[in-house]
């Protein structure tokens, strides 16, 4: 295995559907309208390799676009017009994201393919092109590289890196890409540290 995928998504919201758990009667479906990946070498020096950032033009459950909340843009920096412009239907976007994987096994910090693989393609009434079992929690990995679980808890993707005095990447929180770097920047400096080993994204039932 020469590399595992870290990639992170933003998803529909309004200023306060978190508070509600998207559960209120004006709340948007949590689908996604960002996925952000990058390849973490796992030989050599660990490498981050290639970055994917690909726009989704999002829709409800009748196949109606949605348009996007100022809490949203204000949030993620995606705007309506880059949505327009630069979105794809979520169809071509997975199956974009599906080639940029090459096969190899998926990390996200929590559980971002919830979103990207059985919520999203739900509400858009298309199959999910990725099982499951492709698919890893990153909060696992910190765990076995010995992080104490309360410090996990406490960690977002857009925090990771200055909790190990590591660079942020440039770019700004809530940006998939830029998430997703971060995660894999932590994850870089725990192989480099043999902290954890490649063998620990293999990703298997074991």
């Amino acid at each position: 295995m020469s590399h595992a995928i870290i990639f992170d998504t933003e998803f529909l919201t309004n200023e306060d559907s978190y508070r509600r758990f998207w559960m209120g009667p004006h709340d948007p479906d949590p689908v996604v309208a960002q996925i952000g990946a990058v390849r973490l070498g796992l030989t050599g020096d660990f490498g981050i390799g290639p970055g994917f950032s690909q726009l989704v033009q999002p829709v409800d459950r009748f196949g109606r676009p949605i348009a996007l909340h100022p809490a949203f843009t204000q949030l993620t920096g995606i705007t309506q017009q880059a949505i327009d412009t630069d979105g794809l239907p979520l169809g071509p976007a997975l199956a974009a994201f599906d080639a940029f994987t090459d096969g190899a096994t998926i990390w996200s910090w929590g559980k971002d393919e919830l979103h990207l693989m059985a919520i999203s393609p739900w509400i858009a009434g298309i199959p999910a092109p990725i099982a499951p079992q492709r698919f890893g929690n990153a909060c696992s990995l910190l765990l076995r590289a010995g992080v104490p679980l309360e410090t996990i808890t406490t960690l977002r993707s857009h925090n990771l890196c200055a909790q190990f005095g590591l660079p942020q990447p440039a770019g700004r929180a809530h940006d998939a890409l830029c998430d997703a770097q971060s995660v894999a920047t932590v994850l870089q400096h725990l192989l480099a540290t043999r902290r954890l080993t490649p063998d620990d994204f293999r990703n298997t039932a074991s």
